[in-house]
């Protein structure tokens, strides 16, 4: 067991576990573009961008009156974002920003299911930099949307709310404003990142704990027997996360739509 983790600048990383000295080892690819290293999470961010763009082309490239198959699952998908999401709730003017929620949502879901894809296993957003950027650029259209629609009033009414006593105005316009301005998009972000690290650590250390201490058995005796447990239980969770990764990528999309919905209709 003693030469199962290894902790070397020339780590080998087909070992059962490895830890190199720079752990960025284990998301540099070796593929250079204009001399720059692509990262794992880089690479996988442009296939999840790829897949999205696929998947519609395919479904949509030509439109059948008795939809295909595939075509029927995509177009209950697409539907769903449309009618529930951006329809549902930002209401008639919400179809303007379907394709973005449409995209948000195959892009988040995608990259979400990388997680328990074999080979990949490394879901893009468990990397703060992708769901945050994706936070900001929500928070950059329901802010720019507030304003092109409300004018000054926009910001007016968040600092001086008057549905709310003269006398808590100056305190609930604070929070209003941090809520609207700052905390919104970091809550948005963190949300899902903390979803998809949690899950993907869970995932990481039992079922790499349960290999380890089952193709030991011969030499733990009874006690490799528990990797069988630690196993199970990783599968368990696998499956699990599937049903994580389908409802983050929703949430993060709805309280998308929610927001920018704030923008178009403050008086809500």
């Amino acid at each position: 067991m003693d030469n199962l983790i290894i902790a070397a600048p020339e780590c080998d990383l087909t070992q059962p576990v490895c830890a190199p000295e720079n752990v960025s080892e284990l998301f540099v690819l070796t593929t250079r573009l204009f001399g720059t290293p692509i990262t794992r999470t880089i690479f996988l961010m442009f296939l999840a961008a790829f897949l999205v763009v696929l998947l519609l082309y395919i479904a949509y490239r030509k439109p059948r009156l008795v939809p295909t198959k595939f075509q029927a699952m995509m177009d209950s998908l697409t539907g769903f974002v449309r009618d529930e999401v951006a329809i549902g709730i930002i209401g008639p003017e919400g179809i303007k920003y379907y394709p973005y929620l449409l995209s948000l949502f195959l892009f988040l879901l995608i990259g979400n299911l990388f997680e328990i894809t074999p080979f990949v296993v490394f879901p893009i957003t468990s990397r703060m930099a992708i769901p945050g950027l994706l936070a900001v650029i929500t928070w950059f259209i329901f802010v720019i949307v507030g304003f092109a629609k409300n004018g000054f009033s926009y910001f007016v009414d968040i600092v001086w709310p008057k549905s709310v006593p003269v006398a808590l105005r100056p305190l609930v316009g604070l929070i209003e404003l941090f809520s609207i301005f700052l905390i919104r998009p970091f809550s948005l972000a963190v949300r899902l990142l903390a979803n998809m690290v949690a899950g993907h650590v869970m995932l990481t250390i039992l079922l790499l704990t349960g290999f380890i201490f089952t193709i030991n058995i011969p030499e733990l005796g009874l006690k490799g027997v528990f990797g069988l447990a630690w196993f199970a239980l990783g599968i368990a969770i696998f499956v699990f996360e599937i049903m994580v990764s389908v409802l983050q990528a929703y949430i993060f999309t709805l309280l998308s739509a929610v927001y920018i919905q704030t923008s178009v209709h403050p008086e809500h």
